[in-house]
């Protein structure tokens, strides 16, 4: 299945009738309010997404920032999105699908076959000159029924001796990486073993992906190649879910560490590393 979607693509598809829920995903950390910014313009048509309430539990020290909801929970969301089964899900956001890619992975592990990112973003609708309207999308209640266990996922004990037999990728910005700064969680490091991966790094100067053979050169220099298991995490579970996209668009499967690095700092037990290479 593909994961990009483009935006003339998108557009062929909602002129054509195909049936296509479309999901605004628009949050950023340290400046959560999308909703203010899809009321004012989103895609026609498309359905807000609030990450921290719709796509996460209350934030859990033994969780982290963003713990998933349980698969009932996340149901009755998507349900009230308007999602019903068989459909065609696009998901997209204004920060290069790093936070899209939280509902992209999402309904791929709930069993959703066809969910796709719109590369680019709402820059890209717009710079291909596609209308764009105002207000609250208020859809029929869908019907669809979701599961678990489509993607794997690690826990803290995995991610802990991950790096032993395999490959843990820091999805955070390298500063965060290094330690240098913390602005969010209440140590500075990464966790021993796991090599930067910045998810920035996935992108063009446009916010769109870059080209499948790009991608897997960048993740080959990282030590990805295909044999050994690979697994990401970020700060809370969010832009990791990017790199696992960034890593599926290059030919890679990879696990995802949910409560990623503000569940592991939060634990007074767990090592933190500093500095520039992975640690011990």
């Amino acid at each position: 299945m593909n994961i990009l979607i483009d935006a003339a693509g998108l557009n062929a598809r909602m002129a054509s009738g195909q049936r296509t829920v479309v999901l605004d995903v628009r949050w950023k950390l340290g400046d959560p309010d999308g909703r203010s910014r899809y009321l004012e313009e989103h895609i026609p048509g498309a359905v807000y997404v609030d990450l921290p309430s719709e796509l996460a539990d209350p934030a859990d020290p033994g969780r982290g920032r963003h713990p998933l909801p349980s698969t009932a929970r996340f149901q009755e969301a998507a349900r009230s999105w308007g999602i019903s089964d068989g459909d065609t899900v696009v998901a997209y956001d204004d920060a290069g699908s790093t936070s899209a890619a939280r509902v992209w992975w999402m309904l791929r592990n709930a069993g959703v076959r066809t969910v796709h990112l719109l590369d680019g973003g709402l820059a890209a609708w717009r710079a291909a000159r596609l209308p764009v309207e105002g207000g609250a999308v208020e859809p029929e209640a869908g019907n669809v029924t979701l599961t678990d266990g489509g993607m794997p996922v690690t826990d803290a004990d995995g991610a802990a001796g991950w790096a032993a037999g395999g490959l843990l990728l820091d999805a955070r910005a390298a500063e965060r990486y290094r330690g240098d700064v913390e602005p969010v969680d209440p140590r500075a490091g990464h966790i021993p073993g796991a090599v930067s991966a910045p998810t920035t790094g996935n992108l063009d100067d446009d916010g769109r992906f870059l080209p499948a053979e790009e991608l897997r050169k960048r993740f080959a220099g990282l030590g990805v190649d295909g044999a050994t298991p690979t697994a990401v995490y970020c700060g809370s579970g969010v832009t990791a879910s990017h790199e696992i996209a960034a890593l599926e668009i290059a030919g890679f499967a990879a696990t995802l560490f949910p409560g990623s690095f503000s569940e592991w700092s939060n634990d007074a037990s767990r090592p933190v590393a500093t500095g520039d290479r992975p640690g011990e």
